[in-house]
């Protein structure tokens, strides 16, 4: 009898693994839970036709927008775990999960992580009209008078709106939020001087402050960014832990097979690694970065944390 249990035991393993081997034998799906145009589409519609040649399988990517992309990322979460539906998502999904009531997935134990693909850095800027030259500037202002500084975002919850309540917290200073309904209006309050500060991604900011219309103040992110090579890190201006770095990543529903996590996360990074696709991010202001499955899963549960205390201290709930 135990003989025939390790022999059906075994031909089990055998056809499962057969099964892996065969993957992808249909469409691979890649979900992007935000509008076309945003860094995570940028990235998932350079690797998608190339993942697409080394998988001998059509590639297509979907954009699912809404409820700041827990919509989309849900839609994956509640997919087949068959590595049919790639989820191309950001540490906003980290947010979005604990900004809004009643989200129906759970950000860490409802995905596997594949890969991290890139980086984005914002920057700190002022309008000059506030002379607001230094990082130091707007600390002492800010300390002289809490309340009296005013930041701005695209909206309450966005990934701006977050870096400051985080630098807020870390540097122990308080200033007067203006959210604004999208991108468009607030680099326009920014630059017309209707509020003082604000984060913008690094390469949307330089334009401005190489034209004089705003000031940089420092960056995020571990080191210097080539785009803005004069411009210091917050570490190296002494304020510590104010790593408000975007990341985007890729993610398949949990419980899916190890060995197909692996086939993606290294057909990604090989794609991640050809000149042209990192010239084409890099342009875009993104800075490309591949990574184990275990070390984005490191990532992810530290952020969740991070930014759910964040959202728990200021009381920060979305419109």
């Amino acid at each position: 009898m135990k003989t025939i249990k390790h022999l059906f035991a075994g031909l089990l393993l055998l056809a499962c693994a057969a099964g892996v081997q065969a993957w992808p034998t249909q469409t691979v799906r890649i979900i992007v839970p935000f509008t076309p145009g945003t860094g995570m589409d940028t990235i998932a519609r350079l690797v998608a036709p190339r993942l697409s040649e080394r998988l001998g399988q059509p590639v297509v990517v979907i954009n699912v927008p809404g409820a700041s992309g827990n919509i989309g990322a849900n839609q994956v979460a509640r997919s087949n775990p068959d590595g049919y539906t790639v989820l191309k998502s950001a540490n906003t999904m980290l947010m979005a999960s604990q900004l809004f009531e009643n989200v129906p997935f759970d950000p860490v134990r409802d995905f596997a992580p594949v890969s991290m693909a890139a980086w984005g850095t914002l920057m700190l800027v002022a309008n000059p009209r506030t002379d607001i030259k230094s990082l130091q500037d707007l600390l002492t202002q800010a300390r002289a008078k809490p309340g009296s500084v005013s930041y701005g975002s695209p909206g309450i919850g966005t990934p701006h709106h977050m870096a400051m309540e985080l630098f807020n917290m870390q540097m122990q200073t308080s200033k007067l939020h203006v959210p604004y309904r999208g991108s468009a209006g607030y680099i326009t309050g920014l630059l017309s001087g209707e509020i003082n500060v604000g984060f913008l991604p690094v390469h949307v900011a330089q334009e401005f402050v190489n034209g004089g219309r705003l000031n940089a103040l420092a960056v995020s992110g571990p080191k210097r960014h080539p785009m803005s090579p004069n411009v210091a890190t917050f570490e190296e201006l002494g304020a510590k832990g104010v790593d408000v770095d975007l990341w985007y990543a890729f993610f398949v529903p949990s419980k899916t097979n190890t060995a197909v996590v692996q086939r993606l996360n290294t057909e990604i990074a090989a794609i991640l690694k050809l000149p042209e696709v990192s010239n084409a991010l890099g342009n875009a202001g993104l800075l490309v970065d591949s990574s184990s499955s275990a070390e984005l899963g490191n990532i992810v549960n530290r952020d969740y944390q991070r930014w759910g205390a964040v959202i728990r201290r200021n009381n920060i709930r979305a419109e």
